[in-house]
């Protein structure tokens, strides 16, 4: 009985150790089977997987043709062949392909365009002539003769800032003041015209130009001799004839200045008739 469990035993082992190679068997025989190079290799008998055909466009024919003169194309080597070459003498100047528009001409029926007035470079100047003019003197007489500018009327609308012209900014009422100066002119007028009508009724003439002036000269002669005489005078006035002579010296000068101040201010002189 022992000697058969011994062997029972024994047996047991010896089945269990060809099942652990079985597994390790198995499992190299798996590996084997995935990484061996016999593997890699093509099946004869598999059929090769179909393949879609290739596009392929219609205007190869055409590009493959342009392709081919291109590289046939006679400028590609040195110089057009059959081609005369220039001489040397006809070489490239400048401006020489530069297009020259046509001359330009006149239509008919319109004007000659008048002629400038410049000396031609071949013109020489009449040399050795000088002037008698005195340009120091003309231009101070000019300068004294010229008349006054009047100044612009014109605002400012902050400091430094721009100036406005006022005469057509429409701040100025030209029909209000052109009314005014006509109705002043008019009064003026109707005025001048009662005066007249006046002086006539009344027996009164007009002073001449000629007499009003000859009378200021006479005036102004007056004034002078009188003047002379003053001056002439003692510069002591110590007894009462003198000073009386003084005194009436000095009244008839300001009675004549008032009458030259009269005569030189008013134009237009009226003398009552008796």
């Amino acid at each position: 009985m022992p000697a058969l469990l011994g062997c029972m035993s024994a047996y047991g082992l010896t089945v269990c150790n060809l099942y652990s190679d079985l597994c390790r068997t198995l499992k190299m025989t798996a590996l084997y089977l995935e990484e061996n190079i016999y593997n890699l290799l093509p099946d004869p008998n598999e059929k090769a997987p179909l393949k879609h055909r290739r596009y392929v466009s219609k205007f190869r024919p055409s590009v493959k043709r342009e392709i081919q003169e291109k590289k046939t194309d006679l400028c590609r080597t040195m110089g057009i062949p059959k081609l005369q070459l220039p001489t040397p003498k006809d070489f490239l100047q400048k401006h020489s392909r530069t297009p020259m528009l046509p001359k330009r001409k006149r239509a008919p029926g319109s004007k000659k365009p008048a002629e400038l007035h410049v000396p031609k470079r071949t013109d020489h100047p009449i040399m050795g002539i000088r002037s008698k003019k005195n340009y120091i003197s003309t231009n101070i007489t000019e300068a004294i003769m010229a008349v006054a500018k009047k100044p612009i009327h014109a605002c400012v609308d902050i400091r430094k800032g721009d100036k406005f012209l006022i005469e057509n900014s429409g701040l100025v009422i030209k029909y209000r003041n052109k009314k005014r100066k006509m109705e002043a002119q008019r009064a003026q007028e109707e005025s001048e015209s009662y005066v007249r009508e006046t002086l006539r009724k009344g027996g009164v003439t007009q002073l001449s130009k000629e007499e009003r002036e000859s009378v200021l000269e006479g005036l102004k002669k007056n004034w002078e001799e009188i003047n002379k005489e003053f001056q002439s005078l003692s510069v002591v006035v110590d007894t009462l004839p003198r000073k009386l002579r003084k005194e009436k010296m000095e009244v008839e000068m300001k009675q004549l200045e008032h009458d030259i101040n009269i005569l030189e201010r008013n134009k237009v002189i009226y003398i009552k008739s008796d």
